[in-house]
């Protein structure tokens, strides 16, 4: 299982919310490019980065993270914000490895149909979940799709995989919501990257167990929870 440090922008800053509330930041770098290359030195392979301010169209961190692209050689997958092929195309440019579609994935199937073909094995879709539906525009509103009837249309396509983030325990160190992974790792044949509540190894090996491909941490990192080289050691 591959363990990704999350790297989440706000103003510039590397930031962590509660439960996806923009109200509630704790600051933990002023400076992401350098904390990619902590990451980067720890043994980590890739990073998720999230423009904050992009997913809830307040703004967006853009420069900030092309330097950070530019810093290391370690792999970026970007979120936040992304709804169209050509903020795509533009990301890919300038060397990210991913791109992750979190509203789009989920309001436009016609669009990240056409953003999967074009990028075949680049493009990832979120599936936010919040009180059982898919939460969108910066988490700030939700969908009422059935998750079975979204990640069906997402296995359709060649995508890079799916990462799963339980809303409620985002940035709580709460535990991993097990059962919304088996229920969604029963549903998908898409790679499956997990994020929200981990705050032990032993949280990290229950992911690992229910067959998630990838964990993505953060509050736990930056708390000390968890040493990332004792993660990826695992």
């Amino acid at each position: 299982m591959f363990v990704i440090p999350a790297i989440d922008i706000l103003g510039g800053k590397c930031v962590r919310l509660w439960q996806g509330d923009f109200e509630q930041p704790t600051t933990y770098s002023d400076d992401p490019a350098a904390m990619t290359m902590d990451f980067e030195r720890a043994g980590a392979q890739r990073v998720h980065v999230v423009d904050l301010d992009a997913a809830r169209s307040s703004g967006d961190n853009r420069a900030v993270i092309e330097a950070l692209i530019g810093a290391s050689s370690i792999t970026v997958q970007v979120a936040g914000g992304i709804r169209s092929s050509e903020q795509i195309d533009a990301w890919l440019a300038v060397g990210a490895t991913a791109v992750v579609m979190g509203t789009a994935a989920v309001r436009e199937p016609e669009l990240l149909a056409e953003c999967a073909h074009k990028h075949a094995g680049q493009v990832l879709a979120a599936l936010d979940i919040r009180n059982g539906r898919p939460a969108v525009a910066g988490w700030l509103e939700t969908e009422s799709i059935d998750i079975p009837d979204l990640i069906a249309r997402w296995d359709a396509l060649p995508l890079a995989g799916l990462i799963l983030t339980a809303t409620d325990r985002d940035g709580t160190m709460a535990g991993p919501d097990l059962e919304t992974l088996a229920r969604v790792r029963g549903l998908s044949r898409l790679p499956i990257q997990y994020s929200g509540g981990i705050s032990s190894l032993d949280d990290l090996r229950a992911v690992r167990e229910a067959d998630a491909t990838a964990v993505i941490l953060g509050r736990s990192l930056y708390e000390g929870k968890v040493l990332l080289e004792h993660a990826l050691a695992l």
